[in-house]
């Protein structure tokens, strides 16, 4: 631990979702929020687990000349599939390696018919996005405008859009191994099982040899793991982190009630 040895609380680490908790969905951080965790920076270590690709992540989280891997001690996207420690990469993991291309084309296809059969208020374009460590499916869209986003998120929770097709696809899926889990504002998120926001985990050990036994935070070298997310529930992209037993999780409404709770928690201004 002697990298963070300059820390109030160099084995506290607090890991955050981007969207609905560091930024609003596809937005940018506040520099507000930005100052806030350098501050945190000083009392603990700090990291980011993203279920967007790099790219995303960054665009969200970028907001001066500085790379953003540089100002969190971790950074993850993809559940964990693509990270940084220190501001160094790590190696990576491929879903379709994992899945095969037979397999990944008879979901695509699936995914895509039933798309195609949907009646929507609305459909832009970018309907399966293929990323390294998932796929992310999205029924309107990820070409979506953001006033698009916040009505189709309306609408969803009225007609159960995104939970209908996910329970399509783990009757049609279920021998092939993967999670489907809701995430954002207008899609949801396709990886293998334990492929979810816990794989981050497995890079946060202080000794790498202990990441596989771990059960607890101080197997992993740490007091406290905090984790921060707004779609804690079950089947939210953040649930398995939030209820994993080497985390103490925290539910936000959105990135000012993220302030808040930090706030309070670690005496910050």
């Amino acid at each position: 631990m002697s990298a963070y040895s300059d820390r109030k609380q160099p084995r506290v680490l607090c890991l955050f979702d981007v969207d609905g908790t560091l930024s609003l969905a596809r937005q940018t951080i506040t520099p507000e929020f930005k100052a806030l965790l350098a501050q945190l920076r000083q009392h603990c270590v700090i990291g980011v687990v993203g279920g967007s690709d790099l790219k995303k992540v960054r665009e969200q989280l970028q907001i001066s000349a500085a790379d953003f891997v540089t100002e969190f001690d971790y950074v993850f996207a993809e559940n964990g599939l693509t990270g940084f420690r220190d501001g160094q990469p790590l190696a990576s993991q491929s879903f379709i390696g994992w899945l095969g291309e037979e397999k990944y084309q008879k979901l695509a296809k699936f995914c895509l018919k039933y798309i195609a059969n949907l009646d929507l208020p609305i459909m832009r374009g970018t309907f399966i996005e293929f990323r390294n460590g998932m796929i992310n499916v999205s029924p309107i869209g990820r070409n979506a405008s953001i006033e698009e986003r916040i009505e189709f998120e309306k609408y969803d929770k009225i007609h159960n859009i995104r939970n209908t097709f996910v329970d399509a696809l783990k009757n049609e899926f279920g021998d092939y191994g993967l999670t489907f889990s809701i995430g954002g504002q207008i899609s949801f998120d396709v990886f293998p099982h334990g492929w979810d926001k816990t794989y981050a985990l497995r890079n946060v050990a202080i000794d790498q040899g202990s990441a596989e036994a771990s059960t607890t935070a101080k197997q992993l070298g740490w007091d406290e793991i905090h984790f921060f997310g707004d779609k804690t529930y079950k089947g939210g992209n953040d649930n398995e982190i939030f209820e994993d037993p080497r985390t103490i999780g925290h539910t936000v409404t959105d990135p000012q009630d993220t302030m808040k709770q930090l706030r309070q928690l670690f005496g910050l201004k």
